[in-house]
């Protein structure tokens, strides 16, 4: 098995790099500017048409939301003045802040956020929950809308909220196009602005300060609270090669590494200019997903046969390295350590065992179709995962065809439904806060409605039925009982397959300041000095 990543030639380099003398702090625009490294390649600016973590920050940017959710997952008022609940919890009406504008100067208005929310709730899983139970979504006046319900949804406001692929309110001109389709117009409310003609994927994109943004006056907490913009500009450069990314920050080219390579980060310790901390309040969790449209993981029987192979340790090692304290196993389909965690019908993640899983996949029907993995070259984490699956599944007997792309490709490549002779794929990872996996309405790979799941379409009703039970637990007994039955079935048909976990910081340089934990990268409220 793959257990851990090449040692990087840009180690030493990197170290010899830390002799040279540090630079001069930034002086005029320069110090205005915050100069980061990206997780990955930015390709699409839709946070409703993709779900990928590179375009959810970039709409933390540029968009706003009606309400965030705290340090503590609690929804509380952003956009939003406030809202009231009446008619027994079947009537919710939020009045917008007054004073609100797009970066076109176009005042924002209920309509606006009526038109994002039809949209959003057509992709979001948590989304489709909540437009289940809706009567009626529409605009009162230009500052209050209402939500008029077929009964009681008291997660209505951490549905619109949460972290995840939340509900960002784009002008109405834009949110009424179809959800399948890409918006490419990057219009939004937010703190910063997208430089629509300094974007070169692949290379460089770019945001300036929104100066008629309103703040809310509150200090940070998680997302919620004021995003006070102090900084002009924001520049992302991908750097693909992480020996470059780290001398890049050694030497002051630039300011902030979002995901800096495990292997690195005692390079990065040594240099006294810089912060190395997780700011990301849950570990990362690693995902193994199957396309469940086309042979060979429209059989039940081959996707439990990969399952059986599986050690989770591999692939936390090949992303982490072999120090425990920076990664645990979870054997479950939600986060451990929270109330939902459970092991019930997880004996499949324990079998850990080449030789059954060859055995399984021999009974199991498989005629030899190819299994097209695609992986992301210039995203490390998510290729080591990668990695680690195409080594098992060749082990066990699949005939695996590794496609390399950068993560933008990957991203565009996962949303067809074509079989891989036409250009569709059998195999992808991703990974996702463990903030984003705690229950059942916000946990995007758990969803099993087919053509409206995440991209793999599985489908499965029992588990649809399980997560609608969820929503109407009447106390925690009963929502526990559910949640381990759900991760009894989702352990037997396999949706996908949960890696474990792995804590992921970040760097900065010292004289960045302002940063806080949140569940999502952002950087509002952060400065230069």
């Amino acid at each position: 098995m793959l257990r851990r990543r090449d040692t990087f030639t840009g180690l030493v380099a990197a170290a010899a790099a830390m002799q040279l003398p540090r630079p001069g702090l930034a002086q005029g625009s320069a110090a205005r500017t915050l100069r980061v490294v990206p997780q990955a390649n930015l390709t699409s600016l839709d946070p409703v048409w993709t779900t990928a973590v590179v375009t959810r920050n970039h709409a933390y940017l540029v968009y706003d939301q009606i309400c965030a959710v705290d340090s503590t997952n609690t929804p509380r008022p952003q956009m939003a003045e406030g809202w009231e609940i009446g008619q027994d919890g079947r009537e919710w009406v939020f009045t917008l802040r007054s004073g609100l504008r797009f970066h076109d100067n176009e005042a924002v208005r209920a309509q606006d956020c009526v038109a994002s929310l039809k949209r959003w709730m057509v992709r979001d899983v948590f989304g489709q929950a909540l437009a289940a139970q809706t009567d009626e979504l529409a605009a009162l006046d230009d500052r209050r809308f209402r939500f008029r319900l077929k009964k009681p949804f008291p997660f209505l406001a951490l549905a619109i909220g949460k972290s995840q692929n939340p509900c960002f309110v784009m002008p109405e001109r834009l949110a009424v196009t179809d959800p399948f389709q890409q918006v490419r117009d990057a219009t939004g409310s937010g703190p910063f602005r997208f430089v629509a003609g300094e974007w070169n994927p692949g290379q460089t994109a770019v945001w300036q300060k929104f100066d008629a943004y309103q703040p809310r006056q509150e200090e940070p907490n998680g997302l919620a609270g004021g995003r006070m913009p102090r900084l002009d500009r924001i520049v992302w450069t991908v750097i693909s090669d992480a020996s470059t990314a780290a001398s890049a920050m050694v030497n002051g080219e630039q300011d902030y590494w979002e995901y800096p390579l495990h292997d690195l980060l005692p390079v990065l310790r040594r240099s006294r200019d810089l912060v190395v901390e997780q700011r990301l309040l849950e570990g990362t969790y690693g995902v193994l997903r199957f396309n469940h449209l086309h042979p060979p993981f429209n059989n039940l029987a081959v996707r439990r046969a990969v399952a059986m192979a599986v050690d989770q340790r591999d692939y936390l090692r090949a992303v982490a390295g072999d120090d425990p304290k920076g990664w645990g196993t979870c054997e479950g389909v939600f986060t451990c350590g929270t109330s939902l965690a459970s092991e019930r019908g997880s004996e499949i993640l324990k079998t850990r065992n080449l030789d059954r899983a060859k055995a399984a996949l021999r009974e199991s029907g498989y005629a030899g179709e190819k299994v097209v993995l695609i992986a992301p070259s210039d995203y490390p984490q998510i290729n080591a995962l990668s990695l680690v699956t195409a080594d098992l599944m060749t082990r066990i007997g699949l005939n695996v065809e590794v496609i390399s792309a950068d993560w933008g490709t990957v991203v565009q490549r996962r949303a067809s439904k074509e079989p891989v002779e036409r250009g569709g794929w059998s195999v992808v990872h991703t990974t996702s806060s463990g903030s984003d996996l705690g229950v059942p309405t916000i946990h995007l790979f758990l969803r099993a409605n087919g053509p409206n799941a995440w991209f793999g379409w599985p489908q499965d009703e029992q588990i649809e039925t399980l997560r609608a039970q969820w929503l109407d637990a009447k106390d925690e007994a009963e929502s526990t009982r559910i949640g381990a039955a759900l991760n009894a079935r989702a352990m037997e048909v396999l949706p996908y397959v949960p890696l474990g976990f792995y804590w992921q910081p970040s760097a900065w340089r010292r004289n960045v300041t302002g940063v806080f934990r949140a569940p999502a990268t952002v950087f509002w409220n952060i400065a230069k000095n």
